[in-house]
């Protein structure tokens, strides 16, 4: 199970990696992959890594479920050391 989450991770920053470099943008993508209580464990990795933006996203929970399992986001909004950019789900598209 342990493996197959690292790959998963590998895959996903891999990829996320190539969009940042496909769009010649004049910044430095950096991507870390964390382990333990994500909004302290992220928190650690931007003051360690010096992130001029922390961009991270949204699952979208209901306001009732952010109420009870708080929410990343929301932590890292007001406890990062850097700014901070959520990208929300897109919305489905209606069918015709």
């Amino acid at each position: 199970m342990r493996k197959a989450q690292e790959e998963n991770s590998r895959r996903i920053t891999a990829r996320a990696l190539q969009i940042c470099n496909a769009k010649q943008a004049r910044v430095r993508a950096t991507v870390a992959v964390v382990e333990g209580d994500a909004k302290e464990a992220i928190c650690q990795a931007v003051e360690q890594i010096h992130a001029g933006l922390l961009v991270l996203g949204s699952r979208g929970l209901g306001k009732i479920k952010r109420a009870f399992l708080g929410s990343v986001s929301d932590y890292l909004t007001h406890h990062a050391t850097c700014p901070v950019l959520v990208v929300k789900p897109p919305k489905p598209q209606a069918t015709k």
